[in-house]
């Protein structure tokens, strides 16, 4: 195999297999190359990860080390998505009764999901995380978006019962600045006790779901190292919010719902 097909190859394996850790003799015995050759087409590909923004390849010596791409996206580009993205929800036409904005129409976009999984990946890319955790709404989307990058499943988190899926722990929460009572729920199967998790949402106003969330995971014992909410509307009584430890992409503020008017800026990810 010439080196050109070689490095087309390990790009797309690493591309496709982020935060995998290989041993050199996988690709060694797969292109029938020396050990020396793939090594400087690994460091060919790092260099080039680096310069595009999108991440980086770690080599780690020993018995049991190998290579791995370690995803991380150039956030003067995730700014760039964002602020586009920005203006599209500024549109009047989204401002809906309650003080929410449409956004299913862009979460529904794969495209889309893609980019903002991206800006996720690289606001946590210093944690350690064994799983995505997200609730029943039109957050699933992101979360598997940011798992694949991560390399982690997804567990979400339900409203009501399934008796397909066993035995369950479930807790009631306040929801936001409704004060109503619901009920949320977790299958036993589905997270070990004491894993590393970072909770994906779509929007967060009073942070009552959230906060909810963060309660059930302590039954498991799981630890929340990260919160990452595309959206987060401007509460009356911010002061009040339900937890002030996240990272949002995108704020929605001086909203009027009745002459449809709405301002939408950078959420506090750019500001890190």
């Amino acid at each position: 195999m010439k080196r050109s097909e070689r490095l087309i190859s390990l790009t797309n394996f690493f591309i496709n297999h982020p935060r995998k850790l290989t041993q050199l003799t996988h690709f060694t015995e797969a292109y029938n190359a020396s050990k020396s050759s793939v090594s400087e087409d690994v460091n060919i590909i790092h260099k080039q990860f680096k310069q595009e923004g999108i991440g980086y390849i770690v080599n780690t010596a020993g018995v049991s080390g190998g290579v791995q791409y370690i995803p991380y996206f150039d956030k003067a580009k995730s700014k760039d998505v964002i602020t586009d993205l920005c203006n599209q929800l500024e549109d009047p036409s989204r401002v809906l009764p309650g003080g929410y904005v449409y956004m299913s129409d862009l979460l529904g976009n794969p495209s889309v999901v893609q980019e903002i999984a991206k800006a996720f990946v690289t606001a946590f890319h210093d944690e350690k995380i064994d799983a995505v955790v997200t609730v029943e709404t039109k957050g699933i989307s992101l979360a598997y978006a940011v798992a694949q990058y991560l390399q982690v499943p997804v567990v979400v988190i339900r409203r009501n019962m399934r008796v397909t899926e066993g035995s369950s722990v479930s807790i009631n929460y306040v929801s936001g600045r409704s004060h109503r009572i619901q009920t949320m729920i977790l299958p036993k199967r589905h997270l070990e006790e004491g894993m590393n998790v970072c909770i994906i949402d779509d929007f967060i106003k009073a942070g009552g779901t959230v906060s909810g969330m963060i309660s059930l995971l302590e039954e498991f014992k799981a630890k929340v190292v990260g919160v990452g909410i595309f959206a987060e509307g401007e509460d009356d009584q911010e002061e009040a919010r339900m937890i002030d430890n996240y990272t949002s992409l995108v704020k929605v503020a001086n909203m009027n719902v009745k002459n449809k008017q709405i301002n939408v800026t950078l959420g506090n990810f750019f500001n890190k």
